[in-house]
């Protein structure tokens, strides 16, 4: 009895003290619980300077961040701000930076090159980016001189609008059209395969709009076992452009994780597809695309925007083929910053090294997405 009223005090003593703890420190105790080392870390070293900079950046106390700077002469706060969180809105503009990695590249008495390799979340996954860090000491700390992308500078110019688009009127709640209606647009897979991976099963295939009219289109993939029983049933995501004019091809990928291909005794397919309003613009070109094989497998090219508007997000998304036609892999990269007008922008899209000796050659798209556009 008096061991469990000893227990219970030291619980009630303890809490007590996190709760003064937290009260008093809030944001350097969570971020201690959360293995940092507090928006208050030392800079005595140049892994330790680093290190504070990047936990300011993830704690988004970036006024912080820049009053550290070793060079912050160099640009505004709100310049620095920018380069982080995207000049025009983007997926950096609401990404959080999940966790980060510092590597030393060289060091002297008094100067230091540090690489901070930052991993961002978003609403659609993550992305990453390296930034090459100097370093210099002043007196007994160190001091970060932070690499500030600049944002490019677009002249003034005109832009010809002559691309096709359409539209579409629905019925109205008021409307007396009987059982008049828009029929869906005609779509159709135009192939499809599963893959086994170490991480589970992945269907692949392209669909096509035979249709003379855009479509918003998905697909949805069931797997079946020998019994007939349903093993699994996932849609596609994000691994698909999801609007389609028409006679345009979308690659898909549907991921199953944990299934194994022993497993599936067949396949059900259903494509989706509903009419919507559309247009040919932005356009963006795809330009100076190169594969790069094993070990490290890539394709690596810019993207470009040819159209006068800006371009928010920007999805790249290859299909890539064997010599003989056939599919092999479908892969593809969000743009984490905005595509200005005739900026180009690089992309990298990894490949499975196991899989990039068998390509011969690939097919690039492009999904856009504008603020405050319907298309």
């Amino acid at each position: 009895m008096a061991k469990g009223i000893l227990i219970a005090v030291s619980i009630g003593i303890a809490t007590v003290l996190l709760i003064v703890i937290g009260t008093i420190w809030p944001v350097s105790t969570a971020v201690f619980f959360a293995g940092g080392p507090g928006l208050g870390g030392s800079a005595s070293t140049p892994i330790a300077a680093s290190r504070r900079l990047a936990n300011e950046i993830h704690q988004h106390a970036l006024a912080k961040a820049y009053s550290s700077l070793g060079n912050k002469a160099q640009f505004t706060e709100q310049e620095f701000v920018s380069d982080l969180t995207g000049s025009t809105l983007s997926l950096r503009t609401y990404a959080t930076l999940d966790t980060y990695e510092v590597r030393p590249l060289h060091e002297s008495a008094n100067e230091a090159e540090i690489a901070l390799r930052m991993h961002w979340s978003t609403v659609v996954g993550t992305f990453e980016e390296t930034r090459d860090l100097h370093l210099v000491k002043n007196g007994d700390h160190w001091v970060v001189d932070w690499p500030l992308v600049k944002k490019p500078v677009v002249p003034p110019q005109v832009f010809a609008v002559n691309y096709l688009r359409w539209d579409v009127i629905y019925r109205g709640a008021g409307d007396d059209w009987g059982s008049q209606d828009v029929d869906a647009p005609h779509v159709r897979i135009i192939d499809m395969h599963p893959v086994n991976r170490a991480e589970g099963v992945v269907v692949l295939g392209e669909l096509l709009n035979e249709d003379v009219v855009p479509a918003y289109v998905s697909v949805r993939a069931t797997l079946l076992a020998k019994n007939g029983s349903v093993l699994a049933s996932e849609d596609s995501f994000d691994k698909i452009s999801h609007t389609l004019l028409p006679k345009q091809v979308t690659p898909f990928l549907i991921r199953f994780p944990g299934v194994d291909i022993s497993q599936i005794a067949s396949i059900r397919m259903d494509p989706i597809s509903v009419l919507v309003s559309a247009s040919a613009d932005p356009v963006i070109e795809v330009q100076n695309q190169k594969f790069n094989g094993p070990p490290a497998a890539s394709l690596n090219g810019q993207l470009s925007n040819q159209s006068g508007q800006i371009v928010n997000i920007a999805h790249v998304l290859t299909t890539f083929y064997d010599k003989n036609g056939q599919l092999v892999w479908v892969a593809g990269q969000y743009i984490d910053r905005a595509l200005l007008p005739q900026t180009p922008v690089d992309f990298h899209i990894p490949v499975p090294a196991d899989l990039a000796k068998n390509i011969a050659n690939e097919r690039t798209v492009v999904a856009s997405y504008r603020s405050g556009s319907s298309d």
